[in-house]
């Protein structure tokens, strides 16, 4: 079986840094994106199974990518699992209705995240 593929976008480097170590040791390849532009240009080179999107990226928004994500046919299938500050309902609601499949808030627990990624991957 071909391990799924996740980017991680996001701009925190100790968050990357334990989110990568996490999904690497779940099985997973990882790719990382310290910007929304690097998403994007990442996304043309090597389009991931998922992508774990913060909100908050320097020089192109989250919500940005995420709505790019969704206007291009050939990554219809890629899930999008956003990244909020906790307590930002707004963000959230924002976040899925430019088409995020889920959403997970800020500080998460490595458990609720690897099991929302696994829902999401499960085909």
């Amino acid at each position: 079986m071909m391990s799924k593929t996740i980017l991680i976008a996001d701009d925190e480097p100790n968050i990357v840094i334990s989110l990568e170590y996490l999904l690497q040791r779940e099985g997973y390849r990882v790719l990382v994106a310290r910007d929304g532009q690097e998403a994007l240009d990442t996304l043309q080179r090597t389009p991931p199974d998922l992508v774990l999107l913060d909100i908050m990226l320097p020089r192109l928004s989250g919500y940005e990518v995420c709505q790019k994500i969704r206007e291009n046919p050939d990554w219809a299938g890629i899930r999008i699992v956003m990244l909020t500050a906790k307590g930002r309902d707004v963000e959230m609601s924002k976040g899925l209705a430019l088409g995020a499949d889920a959403y997970i808030t800020k500080p998460f627990s490595t458990k609720d995240l690897v099991a929302q990624i696994r829902a999401q991957l499960e085909e």
